[in-house]
């Protein structure tokens, strides 16, 4: 039996807000609109509470594209009145996903994981587009580690919703208890390993977080990659390993 560890993708691994802030400059300026700190800001925090309905199931993912470029394009000094805002969110995506930025120490750290624990498999389980995740995957070097994508584009289902998890844990084909959820979201990550019985690590906790681990049933929490490591070698140590 493998050790199989589920990552998020964006602030887990990678930089989302990194490329995300890059990636949007390039294309409202490209377009003939401004830029800015302060639009961007606006993005983020409008595109976030988007993501938030998605996962609600309140919206769809074309809804989403749309309406977070229609209300960027408000923003921007420019003639927005000829763009299509799904055309300039394909080329949004597109231009992210070559553009990959790495969290800081990630990719020492995921090397020392397949390093050091015994019939480690590292998966990515993320909420988002198939080719931004790929993209930046592959642009940073971090495809070298992984042994499996799960994306919810492409599976048809959205963390938090168990049928995410049961369509990863179909492809893993190992029992639940071989398997952890690593992320940074509590509504999605932590939200769904609860939803799926995963055990889990809140990566990077804010606030409250005696709270939060109580009510997302979380079994761990890590600040920093070498912490992190250490939750992980820890958990896999807990039951014996059969080999494959």
């Amino acid at each position: 039996m493998h050790r199989n560890f589920l990552f998020d993708l964006d602030q887990t691994l990678l930089d989302f807000h990194a490329s995300e802030y890059k990636a949007l400059g390039i294309v409202l300026q490209a377009n003939g609109l401004s830029f800015s700190d302060e639009i961007y800001q606006a993005f983020k925090a409008y595109n976030k509470s988007l993501w938030l309905e998605l996962e609600k199931g309140a919206i769809t993912r074309t809804e989403l594209f749309t309406k977070r470029f229609l209300d960027v394009f408000s923003r921007c000094e420019g003639n927005a009145s000829g763009l299509d805002p799904l055309e300039v969110n394909d080329d949004f995506i597109r231009t992210m996903s070559v553009n990959g930025v790495l969290m800081d120490g990630a990719l020492e750290f995921v090397g020392k994981l397949k390093e050091n624990i015994p019939h480690a498999r590292i998966y990515i389980a993320s909420n988002g587009a198939t080719v931004n995740a790929k993209g930046r995957i592959a642009s940073t070097g971090l495809d070298l580690y992984i042994d499996g994508l799960f994306i919810s584009e492409e599976m048809g289902a959205t963390k938090p919703d168990a049928a995410f998890f049961d369509i990863c844990l179909a492809q893993i084909a190992e029992p639940k208890s071989s398997c952890i959820m690593i992320g940074d979201s509590l509504s999605s990550d932590m939200l769904g390993a609860k939803n799926a019985s995963l055990d889990s690590v809140w990566f990077m906790p804010s606030g409250d977080i005696e709270a939060a681990m109580a009510a997302y049933d979380i079994n761990y929490c890590a600040s920093s990659f070498d912490e992190l490591f250490e939750v992980l070698k820890r958990w896999s140590s807990a039951a014996e390993l059969i080999a494959p």
